[in-house]
This record gives structure tokens, sequence and C-alpha cells, in this order.
């Protein structure tokens, strides 16, 4: 078997979105693929609303984090094939070197964890199902046989998908 594709999650705080992101990849990739998350100025917690989604929707959580992303930039950091930034902030910010080159895209998606009050659970909702459905459309594309600069442009068009 040929080894998972690695993908890095970035947002600046990473304790929702790119959390999110992370445990729906490893869930959906089915060990085609292997995610982590981190964040540029990582809030070091997971927000409890995301925990709670992801908890009522039977997935594991115990061993989710908020960490930096200088974690993926030192020597022996498990090498990366791809970064996702998943908010306008850290996809505007100055990245370490990452090792390997790995190819970059912006999923954008707005930041829950900004929404107070009744409306957050909802708002997490929404994240949750934005990305699934580009994390869908992800595992769909036949990376194998796609060449660097379309790979790029798809994983790219895929940020632009607006959530149905």
């Amino acid at each position: 078997m040929a080894e998972p594709c690695r993908i890095l999650f970035l947002c600046t705080g990473n304790s929702a979105r790119s959390i999110l992101a992370e445990a729906l990849l490893n869930r959906m990739g089915e060990g085609r693929f292997l995610a982590f998350s981190a964040g540029s100025f990582p809030k070091g917690k997971v927000h409890p609303t995301a925990l709670a989604l992801l908890g009522d929707k039977g997935f594991p959580t115990a061993h989710l984090r908020s960490k930096s992303w200088d974690e993926f930039a030192q020597p022996g950091a498990p090498p990366l094939d791809f970064i996702i930034t998943v908010c306008d902030n850290a996809a505007g910010e100055v990245c370490p070197v990452w090792p390997g080159r790995p190819m970059t895209a912006h999923w954008g998606i707005a930041d829950p964890a900004n929404v107070d009050g009744p409306g957050q659970p909802e708002a997490f909702e929404h994240a949750f199902a934005a990305l699934e459905l580009r994390i869908a459309q992800l595992l769909a594309l036949p990376l194998d046989s796609l060449d660097p600069e379309s790979a790029k442009a798809r994983l790219r068009a895929i940020g632009e998908t607006q959530n149905a």
C-alpha cells in the first residue's frame, strides 16, 4: 500500500476550523490521507463547541489539540504533501519554510468561534458542512494522475466551493 497523502490544515488559532478539517479528513480519507492541523498563533485549546460537535457526530476527540505550525517545520516533522489554509488571516501570513515544499491552497471558511450566543452551534455546523463538502471533493480528485499544476488548480478551485 502506498503511503497516505499528508495534509496540514492551517488556521490562526487552531481551535475550530482546522481542527474540524483534521477530524473530517482523517475519517473520510479512510487511510488514504493523514491530516494534521496547526495554527500560526494557536489558542492552546480546542474550542469546546468544536469538541461537542465532533463528539456528537461520533468522532474521537481525545487526541485533538491546538498546536503551533512550528511543529511541522522542524526537522523530523512528518513530510507534508499539501497545506490548506482555512482562514483568511493564515492565508495572508508569512509561513515557515516547509520541508519538501508541499503544494498549498486556500479554502476560506468563516470562523464559527467569532459567533457568540445561541447562534454559535449553528455556525459550527455550517463550518463543518462546508469543510465536509470540500473534503469530499478532494477525495474525488485523481491525485495520482494529475500533474502538479493541475492538482494545484483543482485544490484551489475546491476552495471556491460554496456550501449548499
